[in-house]
């Protein structure tokens, strides 16, 4: 359906390049093309569950207010003769604004799992200052000090730009936010282009003709903008009927707005648009915008530095992380060997400057690859997992449980002589789950060793017990130096 509205959409702005300058056959074919993207949004909304439809029913809301506007705008002035701001037309056109961004509110609160995304926020409100700005210095601050319009008049005209800008921030936060990315989405924020541009269109010209550069033949232009306009009611249509268009609500899980080629230049821009505005008013001989050029300076200053704040907390919470992941196993959760190989010689350090002992264990789970190759790995990855638990809950708080590599654990127990340390590998024997047991070698620091002699010797312990029938707790001998020195 989305690809038949589609061609016959674009069929009928393209006619409506061509047709003979009656303003009673464009006002209508402007018209009919418009309510029929209300058509269709309301369409592709009926096919949504009903809790799905409402930011919707606000697009279709709103573009049905603007497209009422263009006739209430054509009976005005062809009848009432209205041309001075404001017309009755106004309101109509205004109405789009609420609208849109009421329903851009709701899609960005629904399609983010985070309460708060600061790092979308500041972005859209960066790009927001900088064309602020550039609103402030052509449109609003000229309207209010022409002094050819009432106060109503100047209001209404500053209602269009800060309606702009509103869309604006509502559209960078969408699109530097969470949620999926399908056609729908992209059709969405191409029809709010396609209205921020066709209102820029309209300020530029208002501002050529207020300096006196009217063309012998103004038609193309205004036909041009409107097709704009046409243009956005037809891809706010086309993006409702898509097959994806329930994807737009849907969120994507927690992640981080990155930091594109086209987020990076619009944020270029904005930053740039003070000191660019400050250069073009120095090149005319006089500054007529200072404060609020000053203003926007040291706002965008101040969200470039909460920017870059962002950015450097990101990287070093990254880099943490991989720290994090290297030193852990990726299965079972515990520290792997390479945290185990620093951690060892700590504790060992600090048992030589108290005067305690210190025991390690290697623990080997019995027939692991006979479970492995009747059950399936999958099976046995969860023996790992769920052993690794049962252990950790069995050992003292001050204990360290570590994956050795396999089916092989390595287990540090501060202040424990070999008595207690078989108690405590004793508990973690009868709490090995599925019905599995393990074997295990316990050597006790001898003060001198290094931590690789002890491991050794801790190893050696283990093919003992592995080798008398497994299920055993087997201790480690003497180191033959020690055993020379007591002598």
């Amino acid at each position: 359906m989305s690809k038949v509205y589609a061609v016959a959409a674009a069929l009928a702005i393209a006619a409506f390049q061509v047709l003979p300058a009656n303003l009673w056959l464009t006002t209508g074919w402007q018209m009919a093309i418009g309510y029929a993207g209300v058509a269709a949004v309301l369409v592709g909304a009926r096919r949504l569950p009903r809790r799905e439809r409402l930011p919707w029913l606000l697009f279709a809301a709103g573009l049905g207010a603007n497209v009422t506007g263009i006739g209430v705008g054509f009976v005005s002035s062809h009848f009432w003769h209205l041309e001075d701001l404001p017309t009755p037309a106004d309101p109509f056109f205004l109405l789009l604004f609420p609208f849109c961004a009421a329903a851009l509110a709701i899609l960005i609160r629904r399609r983010e799992t985070a309460r708060r995304n600061w790092t979308a926020m500041v972005d859209a409100t960066t790009i927001t200052t900088g064309f602020g700005l550039l609103a402030w210095v052509f449109v609003i601050a000229p309207s209010a000090q022409g002094g050819h319009m009432t106060m109503l008049g100047e209001t209404v005209q500053a209602a269009y730009p800060i309606g702009d800008l509103i869309m604006i921030a509502m559209m960078a936060r969408l699109v530097r936010g969470g949620g999926r990315r399908g056609p729908t989405f992209w059709w969405v924020v191409s029809a709010l282009g396609a209205f921020l541009a066709a209102d820029i269109g309209w300020v530029v010209m208002g501002n050529l003709i207020d300096q006196g550069y009217v063309l012998r033949d103004m038609s193309w232009l205004y036909r041009g903008i409107q097709s704009i306009s046409l243009l956005a009611f037809t891809m706010f249509g086309i993006a409702a009927l898509q097959a994806d268009s329930r994807s737009l609500s849907a969120p994507s899980g927690p992640g981080i707005a990155r930091l594109g080629r086209a987020h990076l230049f619009l944020l270029t821009g904005a930053s740039l648009v003070a000191p660019g505005l400050l250069a073009v008013e120095l090149a005319h001989g006089e500054v007529k915008d200072g404060m609020a050029i000053v203003i926007g300076s040291a706002t965008l200053f101040l969200l470039v530095v909460t920017r870059m704040t962002q950015l450097v907390r990101e990287v070093e919470r990254q880099a943490q992380q991989v720290r994090d992941l290297a030193r852990r196993d990726e299965l079972t959760g515990l520290p792997n060997r390479r945290a185990w190989n620093d951690e060892l010689p700590r504790a060992l350090e600090m048992a030589r400057r108290d005067g305690r002992p210190v025991s390690v264990a290697l623990v080997d789970l019995d027939r692991f690859k006979q479970f492995n190759d009747t059950y399936g790995h999958p099976a046995g990855d969860r023996l790992l997992k769920s052993a690794a638990a049962a252990w950790h809950g069995a050992l003292r708080p001050s204990d360290t449980l570590a994956r050795w590599g396999g089916e092989e654990f390595v287990v540090l127990l501060p202040g424990a002589e070999v008595s207690e340390a078989r108690e405590i590998l004793e508990r973690a024997l009868g709490a090995t789950p599925l019905g599995q047991t393990f074997s295990a070698g316990v050597a006790v620091w001898d003060g001198e060793e290094t931590s690789y002699e002890l491991i050794e010797r801790a190893d050696a312990a283990l093919y003992r017990a592995k080798a008398a029938g497994r299920r055993q707790i087997s201790e480690a001998a003497n180191r033959p130096e020690a055993a020379a020195a007591t002598k």
